[in-house]
């Protein structure tokens, strides 16, 4: 058990000194307050705070917590590669491929069956796909059990998936559609946060007087973010950065 006594002109001071310390954060450890800081009179009678922190033992359960989680990051990671993977295969093939193809291939069909092929090196064998066409655009809408590593942290596995699908019906469609992709309703879900976290971060900007600078984001996603909050006066928006570390930006008008 890790444990060391430490002082500071304020408990807060001596719990962050300890913290820095111990290489921990506030909740992996116990705290006990040995002295109160007094401030004294005119210098004189003044103390530090003194406290005890304990570093708590890690409970099973975190542990195992802990463990999913990396398996789960290392699961994402395979998801991405193999999606990089495949789209570069697609890429190669298209430029490699200087002569139209007498076989005409559906453009949907072959999607549709790519779409559940890549899932099965996901090792989902679930997949069901419906498809809605509107105009130009072609909706797939998935679902599965797994749709968690489908759609993937803030949908990144599930935009790199609509890439490759928009990619395998480009090589296919006589004339150039756009595809969309979504499952259980996650791209209507993902606008509504997105939406919140403008104003929120909005009125955070206007609060502290500071920009905000939000996490990196697909261009689509930050046209969200710029028409959730095109109405308002008091904040004005614009995008950083290179892809794929683009992000936007919300700063106060003055």
């Amino acid at each position: 058990m890790k444990q060391i006594t430490q002082t500071g002109a304020t408990k807060e001071e001596a719990i962050f000194l300890a913290l820095q310390k111990l290489g921990v954060t506030r909740d992996q450890v116990e705290i006990e307050v040995l002295q109160e800081a007094k401030k004294g009179f005119l210098g004189f009678g003044a103390r530090p705070a003194e406290i005890r922190v304990t570093v708590m033992e890690p409970k099973e359960e975190t542990k195992a917590q802990e463990e999913v989680a990396l398996e789960e990051k290392e699961e994402r990671a395979t998801v991405v590669e193999a999606v990089e993977e495949n789209k570069a295969v697609i890429e190669n093939a298209e430029l490699s491929n200087d002569e139209p193809k007498e076989d005409y291939l559906d453009p949907i069909e072959s999607a549709k069956q790519y779409l559940t092929d890549i899932a099965k090196t996901m090792g989902i064998h679930d997949l069901k796909i419906e498809t809605e066409t509107e105009g130009k655009t072609i909706l797939f809408n998935l679902e599965s059990e797994k749709a968690a590593l489908l759609i993937g942290k803030h949908g990144s596995n599930l935009n790199a998936l609509q890439q490759l699908t928009q990619l395998v019906v480009s090589k296919n469609a006589k004339t150039y559609v756009t595809v969309r992709l979504d499952i259980e309703n996650y791209r209507e879900r993902r606008q509504i946060a997105l939406e919140k976290l403008a104003e929120k971060m909005a009125d955070r900007a206007i609060r502290t007087g500071k920009k905000v600078s939000l996490e990196p984001m697909p261009s689509y996603e930050r046209k969200i973010i710029h028409n959730a909050l095109a109405n308002r006066l008091d904040v004005e928006t614009y995008s950083e950065g290179i892809e794929p570390n683009r992000h936007l930006v919300i700063e106060p008008v003055k």
